[in-house]
């Protein structure tokens, strides 16, 4: 590990009165001058070189508040001999790839003519933090071939930026270097390598590397645990939460972030209060980081009430937590809440972000405001001086397409200047979808089939918008097109969770062991919809066969399953929550209304768009989604 000298810097010391010299001297004209030693009679004396060598240490380099000062201190010891020396050489490469100046750093790097590890972390690792990747590549490769002993300080480094290019094939050969050198025991190796295979989707390797840790530490619990956040996988990650408990390992402040975030993904109501209670018993003090994140959870776990509470309980509120506050009220539906919030947020000082516009836009567009939402996108570079950026331009092109304003769409589209990506196409084929324009869709299905040739879900959406039009020729072309391709279509699941275990459904699912149960309430409750009024709609069974067969494929869809599931498992009055990976369909949504009305329960639907809150025949959407 990269180490350095922490002394403290009296005024009285030797090396701040020879930090005192440089007002007086020419330090441009010096750093010009070839790295030779100057006259004897320029030296100071060996006690001086001592005690100032002792002071040159991090906080020497903290105490060069910007560049032109670590310039200064470059050129006085050039004039006096000592950058020669290799701690005084390091300490000043510190201090220029400290304020990124990589190209001095580079320069006194390469004068170093005998160098050691630290020369090598402190130069490689400036390159890593200023995001020059190449250079950072290079230095290692000569670093590599100079024979000098690599340390456990600049393989994390370099593995890191494996994890930032995503590059894992030259990941994998750091890995065998990491063995080569024999740092495979240290812990803080083997978490940046775990961390490395999560972000390059290698989340095998990862598992398989941290199962193999012959000890894991606190560090090497939390990146594990985010790994299989970030990779899907919640439900892992919170196992992994409470195994690492049950090993005697304490979770800090941010394993917990963590476990909230998988929390937030997993939106199991019962999964959130447990890891809330946790936190609170813990004592963790809510900060500006963790509220944030314990916000966002209860938002995605069906709860605006709970997310709000927590946010007026952060003291120290800043412009992340309100816009993470702002977008809960925007996939709840509360569109004029969000702005509400948003005009509190200028009240207390706080000035708006690119990301706190992208959630109000689209609160607006989830909530018809289109007006509103347009009034916002002028504003944030009027006024605010937000450039927007091509999200910024999704929000609003599913502002206007939700709206039935495709011609809009399609113009704010033509007069963009910056570049198009597929969130952009796949806004405006939803609102083809939504509003059964199929001539435009094959327009739009077009620009996006060229940027994600292989992504299922565009010609799933072109495939459904034909079905609804009846041009089953076309369907059927879709389809031998994705099987040719061996394109899969993602398959629909809907989960809820009864009793603290988590009960995953799909279309037509018998596997359930309360399978025959769930049928026949099922059968039942549909006689006592049908009573209120419920119609089954047909023309969400996307498949050209009749109509009895089309009954039956909508009566099992796994949304229904899983509330009847709810229904017969839970106590009356109880809410239901479910959880969907997909959009919920439009017969599922009525079907829905009719139970909270039949019923009298409160449903919560999460969808992948946001949620829908049913009670007494109505969903808060108010049928706008």
């Amino acid at each position: 590990m990269l180490k350095f000298t922490r002394q403290n810097l009296d005024p009285s010391n030797h090396g701040l009165r020879f930090l005192s010299r440089l007002q007086s001297t020419d330090h441009n004209q010096i750093l010009q001058q070839p790295f030779s030693s100057p006259d004897s009679d320029s030296h100071i004396k060996e006690t001086e070189i001592s005690q100032f060598s002792e002071t040159l240490d991090l906080k020497f380099s903290r105490k060069c508040k910007n560049l032109a000062q670590v310039h200064q201190v470059h050129a006085q010891v050039i004039v006096n001999g000592l950058i020669r020396d290799l701690s005084f050489a390091n300490n000043i490469l510190y201090g220029y790839t400290l304020h990124r100046a990589l190209q001095s750093a580079s320069t006194l790097f390469c004068g170093i003519s005998e160098k050691n590890a630290v020369s090598w972390s402190v130069m490689i690792g400036g390159y890593a933090k200023a995001d020059d990747y190449v250079n950072c590549y290079s230095t290692f490769r000569e670093y590599m071939r100079s024979g000098d002993r690599l340390d456990n300080y600049t393989l994390p480094v370099v593995i890191r930026v494996c994890r930032n290019t995503r590059d894992l094939q030259l990941g994998r050969l750091l890995h065998c270097v990491v063995h080569k050198f024999g740092f495979g025991s240290y812990l803080f190796v083997a978490a940046v390598l775990v961390d490395m295979y999560a972000k390059c989707k290698a989340i095998g390797d990862a598992a398989r590397l941290f199962d193999e840790m012959p000890k894991r530490d606190l560090v090497s619990w939390t990146v594990m645990i985010g790994a299989c956040t970030e990779c899907g996988n919640p439900e892992k990650a919170l196992d992994l939460f409470d195994r690492m408990r049950q090993e005697g390992v304490m979770p800090d402040k941010v394993a917990m972030v963590n476990v909230v975030n998988a929390s937030a993904k997993l939106g199991v109501m019962h999964k959130a209060k447990i890891v809330d209670n946790y936190i609170q018993k813990m004592r963790f003090s809510l900060d500006v980081v963790l509220g944030t994140a314990l916000v966002d959870m209860h938002a995605k776990c069906g709860s605006i009430e709970l997310a709000r509470e927590i946010f007026g309980r952060i003291r120290e509120k800043n412009v992340i937590s309100w816009s993470t506050m702002i977008a809960a009220h925007g996939y709840h539906g509360e569109g004029q809440k969000a702005l509400d919030l948003f005009h509190l947020m200028l009240k207390n000082g706080i000035l708006p972000n690119n990301i706190t516009f992208i959630s109000l836009l689209y609160a607006c567009s989830h909530s018809g405001l289109v007006e509103e939402g347009l009034n916002i996108f002028s504003l944030m570079q009027e006024e605010y001086g937000v450039r927007p950026d091509v999200k910024h331009f999704t929000c609003v092109v599913d502002l206007f397409g939700r709206a039935g304003k495709l011609d809009q769409a399609v113009t704010l589209i033509e007069d963009m200047d910056i570049e198009k990506d597929a969130g952009l196409w796949g806004a405006l084929l939803g609102a083809c979808r939504i509003h059964g324009h199929v001539e435009l869709a094959e327009k739009v299905a077009e620009s996006l089939l060229e940027l994600q040739p292989q992504n299922a879900g565009h010609y799933v959406l072109l495939s459904n918008i034909y079905a609804k039009a009846g041009r089953w020729k076309e369907v059927a072309k879709i389809r031998e097109l994705m099987t040719h391709q061996r394109i899969k279509k993602i398959p629909g699941w809907t989960w809820t969770e009864v009793d603290n275990k988590i009960h995953k459904f799909s279309v037509g699912d018998h596997t359930h062991p309360l399978s025959e149960e769930i049928y026949e309430e099922l059968k039942c409750l549909s006689e006592k919809l049908e009573l209120a009024g419920y119609v089954p709609d047909t023309n969400f069974v996307l498949h050209d066969i009749d109509e009895e067969l089309k009954l039956g494929l909508l009566h099992t869809h796994s949304e229904k399953l899983a509330i009847v599931f709810g229904l017969i498992s839970t106590p009356e009055g109880t809410p239901i929550r479910i959880t969907k990976n997909l959009r919920v369909c439009g017969d599922c949504h009525t079907f829905t209304k009719f139970v909270s009305l039949v019923t009298n329960r409160l449903v919560v639907v999460r969808d992948a768009n946001r949620f829908h809150h049913f009670k007494e025949g109505a969903c808060s959407c108010r049928d706008y989604w």
